[in-house]
């Protein structure tokens, strides 16, 4: 059996938990001891280990531009849910099946084909309050003691399964190992079929408030809903393709939508009800001074604005090829003309297969029409340093970067460019671009593979060699992380400060390591005396 493929069988079968853990059919009280199965450190730690093995499984989409989008988005909802002092992690994966959920420790994933298919930032909206609702109604918790009886039997049937499939050898075992896993996954969502009413009915109902709290329509949830049914419509003769995934572990029906509209209606009308003036005797305004409020909270915020760059650019990422990314503008461009987001998304393609005059043309006449829009003025620097005109990109980034010294998006894209001329000069500049991002940054995988990039080629490779070992460890690699640290410990160059670091980190990701092994599970790379680059340039 390959030592990987225990990760993600259980990493899915973490997933699959969680999406029990949504769907247990009874709902928290007073008397519940949810939260006393789990610490929220726990909870973290579990959600943080699926995160790391989907990226081992090269599942998630980590691009900086579309992870702020996305946050923005959900820690927005997050922040007007009913416990905003609840933390969540949201990340996208490229699967184009519609889809998305809520794991331990507030992390919500949402596959690329949910946002593709929706028709407006609203409705995405809608999908990440419903599975902020699981989270914050504790279903994904209390669902966590039903699951500690019942997934294990089947996590080890379908280990079993994927032993059998290894060892019958061919190349249908990859074929196998995948239908091992599905149909283990398939048990455990029949366990939860009968499980998911009420708690599904409070999702949406907790989650519909939580929409128009941010500022959301309301009825985006409901709106969403139906397109899900017309694509079950569009799909219908396909048996593989004929029930999004979503629906799968979120069943739809008439009398659900029609519930999430009406309870919209007497939201929005219970807001347009509300006094909307403070009152007048208030202490701390002068005297006879009122503040009034709007009587609709979407008055005051509607969407990002990003919602098209970020499809778009959703597209290309997750095609299959970047060839197959621009078939599909074709074919868009076939029925009418590409809108100004479309034609981002097809430069960004032609940039990604070194067509860069190509995007070059599209790209120009957009940043110029829209001079403040990062999406843009990103992909037209970067596409400028592309085709040689690298003193044109520093200045386009460091105007931008004078401006946002801390935006994370900016920051990184630049030190990507900068890590790519490969010079002493462009390293030194890419760790001071990225310094500032540094203190949030120990969960940050693109932040760790480009400070560890920029440190290599500015010349200190203890720093290079600490943020390589984060990068293994956040990509579902503890065990090389930690073969990582220990031959950056035998640099003696190491000054206290430095040593101390790794010495500390060599202490927290020991114990994840021993219990991996004792359940054994080894890093192949690892036990085959391979390392990665970033750990092989440290060994030296």
């Amino acid at each position: 059996m390959k030592p990987r493929l225990l990760p993600i069988a259980f990493a899915c079968a973490l997933a699959i938990t969680a999406g029990a853990a949504a769907q247990d059919r009874s709902l928290p009280d007073i008397g519940s001891s949810a939260g006393s199965v789990l610490s929220p450190a726990k909870q973290a730690e579990y959600g943080a280990m699926v995160l790391a093995q989907l990226r081992h499984e090269g599942y998630v989409l980590d691009d900086p531009l579309l992870d702020g989008w996305l946050n923005d988005v959900g820690q927005r909802l997050a922040a007007a849910s009913n416990k905003p002092q609840q933390p969540f992690t949201f990340f996208l994966l490229r699967e184009r099946q519609i889809n998305a959920f809520a794991t331990l420790g507030g992390y919500v994933a949402v596959n690329s084909g949910l946002i593709l298919a929706a028709d407006e930032e609203d409705e995405v909206a809608g999908v990440l309050a419903h599975e902020i609702s699981h989270v914050t109604q504790q279903h994904v918790l209390r669902g966590a003691e039903k699951a500690q009886r019942e997934s294990l039997p089947i996590l080890l049937a379908t280990l079993g399964a994927i032993i059998a499939a290894q060892k019958a050898g061919g190349n249908s075992t990859g074929d196998a190992t995948s239908a091992a896993l599905m149909t283990g996954m398939g048990l455990l969502q029949q366990r939860q079929i009968d499980y998911t009413r009420d708690n599904e009915a409070e999702a949406d109902r907790i989650g519909i408030r939580t929409l128009a709290n941010a500022g959301y329509n309301p009825e985006a949830m409901a709106d969403f809903f139906q397109t899900l049914q017309g694509v079950v419509r569009m799909n219908q003769g396909d048996e593989r393709a004929a029930v999004p995934g979503y629906l799968q572990t979120h069943p739809l029906t008439l009398a659900r939508i029609s519930e999430a509209r009406e309870r919209a209606a007497k939201l929005e009308a219970n807001l347009k009800n509300t006094p909307t003036a403070l009152p007048g005797n208030n202490p701390l305004l002068p005297a006879g001074m009122q503040l009034t409020l709007p009587s609709n909270p979407r008055q005051v915020r509607g969407d990002t604005g990003d919602y098209g760059w970020a499809r778009e650019r959703l597209r290309v990422f997750s095609a299959s090829t970047p060839m197959q990314a621009i078939r599909e503008y074709q074919q868009m461009r076939a029925k009418q003309p590409l809108n100004e987001s479309q034609r981002y998304g097809l430069a960004l393609a032609h940039q990604l297969i070194g067509q860069n005059s190509d995007a070059l043309q599209e790209l120009t006449p957009l940043a110029q029409a829209h001079p403040n829009n990062l999406w843009l003025q990103i992909a037209l620097g970067e596409t400028e340093a592309h085709t040689g005109k690298a003193a044109e990109a520093d200045r386009r980034f460091e105007s931008m970067l004078a401006r946002m010294p801390t935006h994370r998006a900016l920051a990184l894209s630049y030190a990507r460019l900068l890590g790519e001329r490969n010079t002493h000069a462009a390293g030194q500049r890419a760790v001071a671009v990225l310094r500032p991002l540094l203190g949030n940054a120990s969960n940050d995988l693109p932040f760790q593979q480009a400070y560890a990039r920029a440190n290599e080629i500015a010349g200190d490779p203890a720093r290079a060699g600490e943020a390589w070992a984060e990068a293994a460890y956040l990509s579902g690699r503890p065990e090389q992380a930690l073969v990582q640290l220990n031959n950056l410990k035998k640099n003696q160059a190491l000054d206290y400060y430095a040593r101390a670091r790794v010495d500390a980190r060599i202490a927290a990701i020991t114990p994840t390591v021993l219990e991996l092994r004792r359940q054994g599970v080894h890093d192949e790379e690892v036990r085959g005396g391979k390392l990665s680059w970033g750990a092989s340039v440290i060994a030296r």
